[in-house]
């Protein structure tokens, strides 16, 4: 934990010099269709490009490369979900230094084992974060480790504060900056960048709702939080006492959005942008379509971040985005166990233009009648419009249609109909 008491501009400043040629300045570009839906002027601060594609390398750049020639040779260790356990790998085997890596047994796989390509050893321990922290802690003092924390720490925060610098320096004119927030590092660095400017942008910090530790921290509220989210890299139990005096000083607000409301960014990221970001990083998005009256009309800026989301994740999402739009329906079809009865089924999904993806014919389980078939169609369709078409003409021919329901909800690409 850092004994530092606030972070400077300065700091900033000179993080941004000292790790210039170790990170990548990303680029910064102007989405026009996330403008169209959100009702502002969106930039987007691709951070998700890094070579560990995540902010956090800044961070973990800034604190390796100030630590002194006796604390290198000691070397590192770091507790971490995911993207600071690689950013400190990577930069600890660019510099030279040894790293061990503490990560919650629950860290995607994917993120294991890049970290360990990047020659950390890699100890998954405990089943959150804290467990993990309260193991690194015991093997720092244990083995005289240097801890390199992931955002309670004077130098780490002022490496991520780099993010806002390069933001602003393209764009000055940016009313607020959207970041996503775990322990708070990247929040608190990007106000000290902001504030050390003279611009009047406002950071705006973004949680899930199954981890909002920091909203419930300002609002003076007792922390409750827990469960699963695919946006693991913000799920943090205990923000950085650091951090937080410095969100407060600063006037950072932090707002709060749905698993869903995340699944539904990082869809529209992939489906518009072009561009993976896992779900802690498209949290700002998230926050600025969940609380459009908050940013419409404005110039914002999001960090998008974190594009080590575990493939099957981002295959589960993105399927679950086509059948919350009604592009992808389930249908138990019961029909006469006749010749040609699945034919005619398939014949209707045909002519009313469904692609069936899955089909099963089923004669045993679940039937009424010993005489009836039941057809469960896995079909594709354009849109929820399209998919009510291929129910109706199945049902004008005959046959006896139950379509499995989902939880309502508001439609990836409603507003761009």
């Amino acid at each position: 934990m850092s004994k530092t008491t606030t972070v400077t501009f300065e700091d900033v400043r000179k993080a941004a010099d000292r790790i210039a040629s170790s990170v990548i300045h990303t680029p910064f570009i102007h989405s026009q269709t996330l403008s169209e839906i959100a009702g502002a002027e969106i930039w987007i601060k691709l951070e998700n490009l890094q070579f560990t594609a995540s902010f956090k390398e800044r961070g973990a750049a800034n604190k390796l490369s100030t630590l002194s020639a006796a604390e290198a040779k000691r070397g590192v260790i770091a507790m971490s979900a995911g993207n600071h356990a690689q950013a400190v790998a990577y930069h600890a085997q660019r510099l030279g230094i040894s790293a061990t890596i503490v990560m919650p047994k629950s860290t995607p796989f994917v993120k294991v084992s890049r970290t360990r390509h990047h020659g950390a050893r890699v100890l998954l321990e405990g089943e959150t974060l804290a467990d993990a922290a309260a193991f690194a802690h015991a093997l720092a003092a244990k083995e005289n480790l240097i801890f390199v924390h992931p955002y309670d720490d004077a130098a780490v925060i002022a490496g991520q504060g780099t993010v806002a610098l390069e933001m602003l320096g393209e764009r000055p004119a940016l009313d607020c900056i959207v970041v996503p927030v775990g322990g708070g590092g990247l929040a608190a660095g990007a106000a000290v960048a902001a504030d050390g400017l003279g611009r009047p942008t406002k950071i705006v910090g973004v949680e899930v709702e199954s981890y909002a530790a920091a909203a419930q921290t300002l609002a003076g509220a007792a922390i409750s939080v827990g469960g699963a989210t695919i946006a693991e890299g913000i799920a943090v139990r205990d923000v950085g006492a650091l951090p937080m005096s410095m969100l407060r000083a600063h006037g950072v607000d932090v707002v709060t959005v749905s698993e869903r409301q995340i699944e539904r960014a990082v869809i529209l990221l992939v489906e518009i942008e072009k561009t993976v970001a896992e779900g802690a990083g498209a949290a700002p998005l998230a926050a600025v379509l969940a609380h459009r009256d908050r940013f419409a009309g404005k110039r914002v800026g999001l960090v998008i971040s974190g594009g080590n989301i575990d493939t099957r994740i981002l295959a589960n999402v993105l399927m679950r985005g086509l059948v919350r739009d009604g592009r992808l329906i389930r249908l138990t079809v019961e029909v006469q166990d006749r010749p040609g009865a699945l034919a005619k089924i398939t014949e209707s999904v045909a002519r009313t233009g469904g692609n069936i993806v899955e089909v099963q014919h089923q004669r045993f389980f679940g039937v009424l009648s010993a005489n009836i078939a039941e057809i469960e169609l896995l079909i594709e369709a354009q849109d929820a419009r399209h998919a009510d078409a291929i129910v109706e003409d199945l049902r004008a021919g005959g046959a006896h249609v139950r379509q499995r329901e989902f939880a309502a909800d508001v439609p990836v690409l409603d507003t761009l109909a």
